[in-house]
């Protein structure tokens, strides 16, 4: 008789409500602040866990090294790293290296809303230089080479109160919204350039391949469709997703794929077929590509994603 392989009871990310966030645990009192809000904490707490939130979450690593998994992304880190989550992007931090009684501050966090900055950015034009960001995050952001900054800038936040602490959070964004050094996280993203016929008629493209993702598609029918040449087409898909259509095509199945093993105990072999491929080695090959990792490493790390249970 064969055993399924033991998966915790409920694996889906838990979803943090305001009642938990009790300034016992770190945070700041919501009738003290308002739209910015900072947090730090240490490690163990049960503020680390596999959850998500409304808000954005700009967070930065002061002590301890692990494994971070943010969305499908899983990956590693250590002091100085600085993530940005977006809203409802599920999210947690595991120390691996955790000294004996844990550590007093492993994280410097700044959690904000979104309905504020697009409100404001719509009458300030200022503003609009943070919207790209803010897209961003959907897939959750790594920069690099801001850490020192980033502690810097956290600490003026968390001094700061009313006006002074929104002009120290927008300088903080400003040094976020210019930097070059990032990597986007979890599954595909869409640069949205271009006049409003090209991004509908990409966004038209990318539905299709996320609504029917384990139909055969290829680039000669899509450009068909769109009256384009394949030559004119390629061109006109990389220069809005970042990708070429076969690779971004792989990387929606992947990260579908990604969704499927964290979220079920579905056999690999079906999870394959499901999303698109049309034969194990082929899909086996494309996961290592896009995700470092085979799918069976992949589901054995994602379940670590509830150990410490941020």
């Amino acid at each position: 008789m064969s055993v399924k392989p033991s998966l915790p009871r409920d694996i889906r990310p838990e979803l943090e409500h305001e009642l938990a966030r009790s300034p016992d645990l770190g945070y700041e009192s919501s009738s003290e602040v308002g739209f910015v809000r900072c947090l730090s904490h240490g490690f163990p707490t049960p503020l680390a866990r596999w959850h998500y939130h409304d808000e954005y979450e700009l967070h930065l690593i002061t002590s301890t090294s692990g494994k971070v998994f943010v969305g499908d992304w899983i990956g590693p880190f250590q002091p100085g790293q600085l993530v940005l989550t977006g809203p409802r992007l599920p999210h947690n931090w595991v120390s691996l290296d955790m000294p004996a009684g844990g550590v007093e501050e492993r994280d410097l966090v700044i959690q904000f809303s979104h309905e504020p900055l697009a409100r404001a950015a719509d009458t300030i034009p200022e503003l609009r230089e943070v919207l790209p960001l803010l897209e961003r995050a959907k897939n959750g952001i790594e920069f690099f080479g801001l850490s020192d900054r980033a502690e810097a800038h956290w600490r003026r936040v968390k001094a700061s109160r009313g006006l002074r602490r929104i002009t120290a959070f927008c300088d903080y964004l400003a040094d976020l919204a210019a930097c070059t050094d990032y990597r986007l996280l979890s599954s595909v993203q869409l640069q949205s350039d271009g006049d409003d016929a090209a991004i509908a008629q990409i966004h038209a493209v990318v539905s299709r391949i996320t609504d029917h993702i384990a139909d055969p598609i290829t680039l000669a029918d899509v450009a068909a469709e769109l009256g384009m040449s394949e030559s004119r087409f390629s061109r006109f898909f990389r220069r809005a997703t970042g990708n070429t259509f076969v690779d971004f095509v792989n990387r929606v199945r992947v990260h579908r794929a990604c969704q499927l093993l964290m979220e079920s105990d579905r056999l690999i072999t079906h999870i394959c077929y499901e999303v698109g491929f049309n034969n194990v080695a082929n899909f086996n090959r494309r996961f290592l590509e896009v995700k470092g990792m085979t799918p069976s490493d992949f589901r054995k790390q994602s379940a670590n994603r509830f150990a410490g249970s941020n």
